[in-house]
């Protein structure tokens, strides 16, 4: 396939588009390992949760007036977490030949400063940033999430040199507006979007309960929107396309609206590693029968720019739609 797939993401060369999201996919070298020989053209490692630090180390806590210990016992688990999520940056970086993405799944930016310069040492290509946290105050700014991530951003990247990535989640009422203040902030790419916890109810119960693990095929409509709006608007930026690309006409489609490359996470669980190999395939075939020789030919051209008005496209679709209805 020689130069077919290749394309630049966030500073990186990938010799295919193709991502492996954060996951339990990617939580071990061998996982690792075998993702790579099925064709993956970069992986994000499983993130390190802010939760993973303070809720173990919550458990053990001592009651009562002994501070030294509750110290040692919370820098104990912060440095026991952090050094095992090193040395599988490590043992993936001497395994694989792909680029290594790095994740940290955070709220605040205090907690993830110190861990920052580590992970570049330890030899990850890249740190996406998957920033999770809700505004539910009565008094909070409009736009204090904007903010958060923002600063999160800029921190992040004022501590190391490797690649900045942000994973955003799509519930913002300005996303472009927001997309360039983070490339202001010194955010190689973006990803759009990240798929957060879903929550669901146990009527039988009465309690809270997860949700659908798994993205479906229909989600990639938001995708497909913003990616087209993000790349017409802002074409410096480097997008990475993600929820709801379960097949290879997925991934065609979020080139065609301006990704650089797409993370796949649900249909590797459901179909296995080699609906790798097959995306990249039926990928081939599509490009040969229509002519183009690399993707950066086809990349953008049903972009924002490329259509016009974006959202009177929008529009006219949605009148045609019902016009025709009985």
């Amino acid at each position: 396939m020689g130069t077919l797939f290749e394309t630049k993401f966030a500073g990186l060369n990938l010799s295919n588009p193709i991502i492996i999201a954060s996951s339990g996919l990617t939580d071990t070298v061998d996982k690792n390992k075998e993702l790579e020989k099925a064709g993956a053209g970069a992986l994000v490692l499983k993130s390190l949760f802010e939760e993973q630090i303070s809720t173990n180390a919550a458990a053990l806590l001592i009651d009562g007036d002994y501070p030294e210990s509750n110290d040692y016992i919370l820098h104990y688990f912060k440095t026991n977490e952090v050094s095992n999520y090193l040395k599988l940056i490590q043992d993936t970086k001497e395994a694989c030949r792909i680029p290594v993405i790095a994740s940290v799944n955070c709220y605040r930016d205090d907690s993830w400063i110190e861990f920052a310069h580590q992970i570049e040492m330890a030899g990850a290509d890249a740190l996406e940033l998957n920033i999770f946290a809700l505004n539910t105050g009565l008094e909070e700014e409009i736009d204090l999430l904007g903010k958060t991530y923002i600063r999160i951003t800029k921190k992040i990247k004022e501590a190391v040199h490797i690649p900045v990535i942000v994973k955003m989640g799509k519930y913002f009422s300005h996303p472009v507006s927001l997309v360039d203040q983070l490339h202001s902030a010194g955010a190689a790419g973006v990803v759009l979007f990240n798929r957060f916890y879903q929550p669901d109810i146990d009527i039988n119960h009465l309690q809270m309960t997860s949700g659908h693990v798994f993205s479906s095929h229909t989600e990639i409509s938001d995708t497909l929107r913003w990616t087209s709006i993000v790349s017409g608007k802002l074409p410096q930026v480097s997008i990475a396309a993600a929820t709801g690309i379960h097949d290879w006409e997925s991934i065609v489609k979020c080139i065609l609206s301006g990704a650089s490359a797409v993370q796949i996470c649900s249909t590797v669980y459901q179909n296995g590693n080699e609906i790798i190999a097959q995306m990249k395939r039926s990928l081939e075939e599509w490009m040969v029968s229509m002519n183009f020789h690399s993707l950066d030919e086809f990349r953008g051209k049903l972009n924002q720019a490329s259509i016009g008005d974006a959202s009177l496209y929008e529009r006219i679709q949605f009148v045609r739609y019902f016009a025709n209805r009985d």
